[in-house]
């Protein structure tokens, strides 16, 4: 119960039994929750109380849930988004994942599966104790303790998620990953979790990290990805 005592977590759906049914099961959990039943609401939330967490509805009946989110990335806030969606397309969940969303859960849903996804993003994204390391490798590098992430020079703004992808990567450069790997190291599932969100956010990454460079988050067929120079 202590672990999410001091946590304030948004729970925005328009289905008031939904809302109450996962208000409930957090708050159960020892989380702070407070409920929203719209988009245009779930943006003052945030605004006004800061959340450390929203879960958030697609389909709301002012402003969708990816709208909600581009509002939120465009003002600045960096909130995590656990998405629950009706929606099970290909191009639904790529499109809440690259708009920055943590994760992705679909109607309907386990509430002990949403409780396990809840707090794996939390452990993956609530700051840890700063450290003065730098983790690099060709001309890409990490400082730890500022977040700071840089490729021949260049800034590059990643999610709290897409960071800690990246510096897994980073860290095992040269070394494949597979799919597995990732997930339990950077979703840290206690359950059987997806692997296209790994692709996702590979792709979504490369679109940042080798823009305009060599690329060097590599696919190995059939096993996994492995962050390393072509010709190395």
């Amino acid at each position: 119960m202590s672990e999410g005592a001091a946590t304030r977590i948004l729970v925005v759906d328009d289905e008031p039994n939904i809302a109450d049914l996962v208000a409930t099961a957090l708050r159960y959990e020892g989380f702070e929750v407070e409920t929203e039943a719209t988009g245009r609401g779930a943006i003052d939330a945030v605004r006004d109380r800061s959340p450390q967490l929203v879960v958030l509805d697609v389909m709301l009946p002012d402003v969708d849930g990816f709208a909600v989110q581009e509002r939120l990335r465009s003002d600045g806030r960096r909130v995590p988004v656990l998405f629950l969606t009706a929606r099970d397309t290909v191009e639904d969940r790529v499109r809440g994942l690259t708009l920055g969303g943590d994760d992705y859960l679909t109607k309907p849903f386990s509430i002990d599966e949403l409780v396990a996804r809840v707090r794996a993003i939390l452990r993956r994204t609530q700051p840890h104790e700063a450290s003065t390391e730098r983790i690099g490798y060709f001309d890409l590098e990490i400082d730890e303790e500022t977040r700071d992430v840089r490729r021949a020079g260049r800034r590059i703004e990643l999610s709290p998620t897409e960071y800690v992808l990246l510096r897994y990567l980073l860290v095992n450069a040269r070394r494949v990953m597979s799919k597995a790997q990732i997930l339990d190291h950077v979703w840290q599932y206690d359950f059987g979790g997806d692997g296209r969100i790994v692709e996702t956010y590979i792709s979504y990454l490369r679109k940042k990290v080798d823009a305009d460079a060599v690329p060097l988050i590599q696919t190995v067929r059939r096993v996994g990805y492995v962050l390393r120079h072509p010709e190395d």
